[in-house]
C-alpha cells in the first residue's frame, strides 16, 4: 500500500532529516511511528503526502510512484489520503462546515452531497452540532476533532496523523486514538506519528522508531 525505498531528505547540509528510510505499510494496517522531537516524523509524513520531495529515494502508493506524478495532478493522489497536521491548519475565518468540506468543494461535488458528507464526518467525531460554529469558538480538543473530520470526510484509504494528541489530556488523547482505530476498522490504512508512550502501550500494534532520521528496527511489512 505504502512503500518507501531508500528515502533521504536534507534541508541543510550536513544534517539529514531522513536517512535511507525504507518502509512498507500494508493495506488496512494501523502503525505508530515514534521518536524524539527532531527525529524526522513530520518530514516522513510530509514526503508520503508529497508536501515535500525527498532528496533521494522513491515513494510508491497503491502501486503508483507518486514522485513521478505531475504537480498539476497530485490532487488525484491526495484525494485518497486524509492528513491531520500537527498545527491543524484550520481556517479561522470560515465555519466548521467549510473547513471540513474544503476538499469536497475543490473536487467540485454538488452542494447537497458536500452537506451530507460533512455532516456524517462531524457526527463521527461527535461535533455535528457545531457545524456552523467558527473554530475560534471551539476548545482545543474540538478543533482537533474538526481536523480529523476534514481528514476522513472523503472516505480516504490512507490516514496520516502528525502528533494528533499533542497538548491533549490523557483521557481525550485515548478518545482521539479510539476514533482512528474505528476508522481503521472500516478499512483505512492509518499511520500516526507520536511520542506518547502511553498511547503506544495501549493501542500499538505495529510501532516503528525513528532516531536522527533513521528508521530503527526495520520497516518491512508486518515487522
Amino acid at each position: 500500500m505504502i512503500e518507501l525505498y531508500h528515502v533521504w531528505k536534507q534541508y541543510q547540509k550536513p544534517t539529514w532529516a531522513l536517512a535511507d528510510v525504507s518502509l512498507h505499510v500494508k493495506k488496512g494496517e494501523f502503525t505508530f511511528i515514534t521518536g524524539p522531537s527532531g527525529s524526522g516524523k513530520t518530514t516522513l509524513l510530509k514526503t508520503i503526502f508529497r508536501e515535500l520531495y525527498p532528496t533521494q529515494g522513491q515513494i510508491v502508493i497503491a502501486g503508483k510512484n507518486i514522485l513521478r506524478v505531475p504537480s498539476s495532478k497530485i490532487y488525484q493522489v491526495r484525494r485518497h489520503m486524509g492528513i491531520v497536521f500537527q498545527d491543524f491548519r484550520l481556517t479561522f475565518s470560515r465555519r466548521v462546515f467549510d473547513n471540513v468540506g474544503i476538499t469536497l468543494q475543490v473536487l467540485g461535488l454538488p452542494r447537497k452531497e458536500i452537506r451530507r458528507k460533512v455532516f456524517n464526518a462531524l457526527r463521527m467525531v461527535n461535533l455535528h452540532h457545531k457545524i456552523w460554529e467558527y473554530p475560534a469558538h471551539l476548545s482545543y480538543g474540538e478543533q482537533q476533532r474538526v481536523a480529523i473530520a476534514r481528514a476522513v470526510v472523503n472516505n480516504p484509504s490512507i490516514i496520516l496523523a502528525d502528533e494528533p494528541t499533542g497538548n491533549l489530556d490523557t483521557e481525550l488523547a485515548f478518545e482521539i486514538v479510539s476514533l482512528f482505530k474505528e476508522i481503521n476498522k472500516h478499512g483505512a490504512t492509518v499511520i500516526i506519528c507520536t511520542h506518547d508512550k502511553e498511547l503506544i502501550r495501549r493501542y500499538g500494534e505495529r510501532v516503528l522508531l525513528l532516531h536522527a532520521g533513521k528508521l530503527i528496527g526495520g520497516g518491512g511489512e508486518g515487522e
